[in-house]
């Protein structure tokens, strides 16, 4: 895994304790726009946090008034100047800059550890394709969720089209796609999409990091075997996935943190879990 200083982020502000890392986006000046450094910037933070073990959860905020307000205009600026050349070569540059954009929030669905976004008022075109790659989404009461792209005349393409379909009813995702309109939190909570919604951001990140600490008290084993079986199932039938599942266990179910959880039961005490092994400890020299 490359080596990233977390305290000279343009974008991002990142803190870790006890076993919680906080990612909160800190441009609240320009409402959390997602200029070009955030998307090298997100994806490296993340990966880093899970291939260094560094953390158990992972919690998404932002700072100012609004979570964000999507892809900053830099980006379609300088897309628009690379507009031009031999068609078939510039639809292939196109192509492999949207897949790099996109792989900006797969980062949030690939790493072993949960990711929980917590989000107040505007979360806008590429925000929600940015939660919608979060294992579990919390709003405040001012919190509204838009699609729009469609506004501005181009289909939403780095995930929320693709992943919504899976976390709402299929008649709503398509009105919200077509025609743009704000969806506010009390109905994102009625459909499903966030999980509680809080009055404000003070209390809702104080509930998450409650969630946070008691996902992190549990084995890092089974949390992981939890998320990546919970991925799968999403985008294979049943029959598929309790095969994977059973392949799994067959490797993955030891008994040292059943073990330690029966004990750290019977005695009344925190159980204490080894972590995960770091990603690049096999290819260090």
């Amino acid at each position: 895994m490359s080596e990233i200083d977390f305290s000279t982020l343009e974008t991002l502000s990142v803190s870790i304790e006890n076993h919680i890392a906080h990612i909160q986006l800190s441009r609240p000046e320009a409402l959390n726009s997602m200029v070009p450094a955030f998307w090298i910037e997100l994806p490296l933070v993340v990966r880093k946090i899970d291939a260094d073990s560094l953390a158990r959860v992972i919690v998404i905020s932002s700072q100012g008034k609004h979570f964000s307000a999507g892809m900053d205009l830099s980006v379609f600026t300088n897309m628009a100047k690379d507009f031009k050349g031999e068609p078939a070569r510039r639809a292939e540059r196109t192509r492999r800059l949207v897949l790099t954009l996109q792989d900006s929030f797969n980062a949030m669905e690939e790493v072993r550890i949960p990711v929980l976004a917590a989000v107040q008022g505007g979360v806008i075109g590429g925000a929600v394709d940015m939660i919608c790659a979060a294992d579990s989404r919390y709003c405040t009461q001012d919190a509204f969720f838009t699609i729009k792209e469609t506004e501005l005349g181009m289909t939403a393409d780095v995930g929320t089209l693709q992943r919504l379909p899976h976390l709402m009813p299929q008649g709503l995702i398509r009105e919200l796609a077509y025609t743009g309109r704000n969806m506010l939190s009390n109905e994102a909570k009625e459909c499903g999409f966030v999980n509680q919604v809080f009055a404000d951001q003070a209390s809702m990140l104080e509930a998450v990091m409650e969630i946070a600490v008691k996902i992190a008290s549990h084995s890092p084993m089974a949390v992981a075997g939890c998320k990546e079986m919970i991925n799968y199932t999403r985008d294979h039938d049943v029959t598929d996935s309790l095969t994977y599942m059973a392949t799994w266990q067959s490797g993955m179910f030891q008994m040292p943190d059943v073990q330690e959880a029966m004990a750290a039961s019977q005695e009344k005490r925190l159980p204490v879990y080894a972590e995960l092994h770091k990603k690049s400890s096999g290819l260090q020299a």
